[in-house]
């Protein structure tokens, strides 16, 4: 598979012009920001924001072989989406090792597997591959199809107001008005609401109206690093199994559903205890931003890279927040740097859920 991003995005124009009369500033068709990007992070740590969600994308999945293809293809357990719960599920090569992570929903009769835009037209190609005689149609879902994120500790009560109802836990789904509605972990009440423009432009204009702050796509995965949620990216594809990531301990991985790519090694790992390293939060005070992939170096490991960033993105705080797999021993140690051996040191933090460090 060829890992190099493709530039190509994936936003409508009629969405595009509304955002730019919010004032978002564009580039190459993602919103960096809206004209302060520190008070946008600072929002995201403290308040309420509502995100656009353009520089990720959906594939839409339907027919009638839909649900046994992709049970076929991924980790976790496809026949538990509904349009009540979604679920994070990894899709590996031969090897265990993951092409991507899709957040997966079902709007009527698709199912939508959302993944960087960056990635969806590699991802999607290597997917029709396996399709061969199965009844499946397979494509990049129509970009008035949007995606808007808000998190914060008025949301609930904002969500409960436009959909007259709200998910309860991380995951559950409501469907409203031809929306879909998913809960998602975070530092706050945190969701993420799929709809048509007309529905998107109302409630954005009313998560407005209760001062949520627009924010980039930034502080959107700045919240996901603090929440531990993996993603694969550029940089990343084929890099990582599913365990190093802690997909399995937020329910991204079925041990009991059968085959699928890398379905042995998966299991191996799981029931032998294996496992080397594991994925933790990381603070990195100084420097620049580092690209996922960036490796990362310890003591322990003198003649090689103990590990290697998953993501990174400015902290409200200064510096930078990072997802880091690295080797558990180093972590134990606490003695990882960045990008050399005496590179800046990691201030390493545990994800908001329990990791078994074997």
């Amino acid at each position: 598979m060829n890992n190099a991003a493709t530039t190509r995005h994936f936003i409508h124009p009629d969405w595009q012009t509304y955002q730019i009369q919010q004032g978002a500033i564009f580039e190459d068709q993602s919103i960096c920001h809206y004209g302060n990007p520190e008070a946008e992070r600072l929002a995201a740590q403290n308040s309420n924001i509502v995100v656009d969600l353009s520089h990720l994308s959906l594939l839409q999945v339907q027919g009638k072989d839909a649900e046994t293809f992709l049970q076929g293809q991924l980790t976790n357990d496809i026949r538990l989406v509904g349009e009540n719960r979604a679920q994070l599920s990894g899709y590996c090569s031969a090897k265990g090792r993951m092409f991507a992570i899709f957040l997966i929903a079902k709007l009527g009769e698709a199912y939508l597997l959302q993944l960087p835009a960056r990635l969806v037209e590699s991802t999607l190609k290597r997917l029709r591959m396996f399709v061969l005689r199965a009844k499946v149609d397979m494509e990049i879902a129509d970009p008035a199809l949007v995606r808007v994120g808000v998190s914060g500790p008025d949301t609930e009560a904002l969500i409960t107001e436009v959909f007259s109802s709200c998910p309860a836990q991380a995951f559950d789904c409501v469907v409203q008005q031809g929306s879909s509605i998913i809960r998602l972990p975070g530092l706050h009440p945190r969701f993420e609401i799929i709809s048509g423009i007309d529905q998107m432009r109302k409630f954005w204009d009313q998560a407005r109206s209760r001062n949520a702050t627009p924010c980039g796509q930034q502080p959107w995965s700045w919240l996901d690093i603090m929440a531990g949620l993996p993603n694969i990216l550029p940089g990343t594809v084929e890099e990582f199994v599913p365990q190093m990531t802690n997909l399995e301990l937020i329910n991204g991985v079925s041990f009991t559903k059968g085959c699928y790519p890398g379905q042995e090694i998966v299991a191996r790992m799981h029931y032998l205890g294996r496992l080397k390293q594991r994925m933790v939060i990381a603070h990195i005070a100084t420097g620049d931003c580092p690209l996922p992939g960036t490796a990362v170096y310890a003591p322990d490991f003198p003649d090689q890279s103990a590990g290697s960033v998953v993501d990174a993105q400015p902290s409200p705080s200064g510096g930078f927040d990072a997802l880091v797999v690295a080797q558990i021993q180093s972590i134990k140690n606490g003695t990882l740097h960045l990008k050399l051996p005496d590179g800046p040191r990691l201030e390493i933090a545990v994800p908001p859920y329990s990791i078994p460090f074997e």
